[in-house]
């Protein structure tokens, strides 16, 4: 059991909410902090009875069009912090989890493909819990030292708390098998990160 386990269990139905609401609205394109959340019966009944079709439910096109820009964007930071992490232990992380997370982008790339999605980020302009931002890379591009090191630290939990939550709601809602197998090992991928993660130099500090 990590330390972040409790906070996991505390997200869990606000990520699972946010995959269902995603799902609600793909046919839209995303949904933004204007829209009103579905009622708790309208995502019971989408959850319970997901329409299967040839490109599988809006809930695993919801969560394939979520996690390869939340992959993309995290790849971004952990190059930086390859290169530019105090700590030998945190560059040797950074570097480790890019090649983890490049690998899932070759499986969630041609995912997209077999469910005929566009390949541009449908998530572009919206606050999505976990998404590494365009702000945090300016922030991180701009610090130095230990301060870099927490940044990152901070930043690439966060990346990894949320994407294992909303992949364990794909787990749970979506319906079709590639898409929660990939969901599957994207979460045991991120609970061991998680855990190698809170054991490294500085992490104690960064992450109370």
């Amino acid at each position: 059991m990590t330390r972040s386990t409790p906070a996991r269990s505390a997200a869990a139905p606000a990520l699972s909410a946010l995959l269902l609401l995603l799902a609600l609205t793909a046919s839209a394109g995303c949904s933004t902090a204007t829209e009103p959340a579905p009622r708790p019966s309208a995502v019971r009944n989408t959850a319970a009875a997901p329409s299967a079709s040839a490109s599988g439910t809006p809930t695993d096109a919801a969560w394939v069009q979520l996690m390869t820009p939340m992959n993309e964007k995290a790849v971004v930071l952990l190059t930086l912090a390859a290169d530019r992490a105090t700590e030998p232990r945190v560059r040797a992380f950074a570097t480790r989890l890019r090649g983890d997370q490049e690998a899932e982008l070759g499986r969630l790339r041609p995912l997209l493909a077999r469910m005929g999605l566009p390949r541009t980020d449908v998530h572009a302009g919206h606050a999505m819990p976990g998404m590494v931002t365009g702000s945090d890379l300016a922030a991180a591009k701009a610090a130095e030292g230990a301060a870099f090191d927490r940044l990152f630290l901070t930043r690439i939990r966060d990346h990894l708390r949320h994407s294992a939550e909303v992949s364990r709601s794909e787990i749970t809602a979506g319906a079709r098998a590639d898409a929660k197998r990939l969901a599957a090992a994207l979460v045991t991928a991120r609970e061991a990160a998680l855990t190698e993660l809170e054991a490294l130099p500085g992490a104690t500090r960064a992450l109370d």
